[in-house]
């Protein structure tokens, strides 16, 4: 990780490649938590839920419907979140104040390591439920596949948080080089032009006018000269 900077990130304003964005570890991190909170979600929505024979659905993890809803609510919001970091993390080298940096580094790794613990929950929690899944309640085995994905995407998503919240705690660790930054960026400020000093500038020119004055007594050197008079 480039350590120049603040938290991993360049100087304020700098211009951001997309090739090497694309190519971070933590970009590649976040795709990968992107597809895979996008299987978990799609898989229980589209075929998690199976109808034996009456109107009402009912959950293939066990028949129970708390299964179904946690898988959902895990999909879902990992897909909100990593669209939301994804920006943040493009966004970061252009955020000016240290302290919304700081912040923004530790929100990413609240939330990553809040959801690396939940998918673990998640996983265990759908395992165990599908482990207890008879054949009767699933005839012809429907919505098997659907499950096997969902739990396995699961775990792999368990992995691809975590990464994202050491990457994150690398970040905060690398802390900042305060030269890169003004006294008004690490209050939150725009910075603001000084006024102008009267002072010369090393390197300026300045008119002065000088006014030569005579002394106001004049001294004469030379001897007085005496006519003596002929009579």
């Amino acid at each position: 990780m480039d350590g120049a900077g603040s938290f991993g990130a360049g100087r304020s304003g700098s211009t951001i490649d997309p090739i090497t964005f694309a190519k971070q570890p933590q970009t590649i991190l976040r795709v990968l938590s992107w597809i895979f909170s996008l299987v978990v979600f799609a898989s229980i929505v589209n075929e998690g839920y199976v109808n034996l024979g009456s109107e009402r659905l009912h959950c293939v993890f066990n028949k129970n419907a708390d299964a179904c809803n946690y898988g959902v609510f895990m999909g879902l919001v990992g897909l909100l979140a990593c669209s939301f970091f994804f920006m943040l993390d493009y966004k970061f080298s252009s955020i000016s104040s240290v302290k919304d940096r700081k912040k923004a580094i530790m929100l990413e790794i609240g939330f990553s390591g809040s959801w690396t613990f939940l998918y673990f929950v998640g996983f265990c929690f759908l395992a165990n439920q599908w482990s207890r899944t008879t054949a009767a309640d699933l005839p012809l085995n429907q919505g098997a596949d659907a499950a096997r994905a969902a739990i396995a995407f699961s775990f792999f998503s368990i992995i691809t948080w975590a990464g994202l919240t050491v990457r994150s705690v690398q970040k905060y660790l690398l802390g900042t080089d305060m030269t890169l930054f003004t006294t008004e960026h690490m209050d939150g400020g725009a910075p603001t032009q000084p006024y102008p000093s009267n002072s010369p500038v090393g390197g300026g020119t300045t008119e002065t006018t000088e006014t030569y004055q005579s002394p106001p007594f004049t001294e004469n050197n030379a001897a007085p000269t005496y006519q003596v008079p002929i009579y």
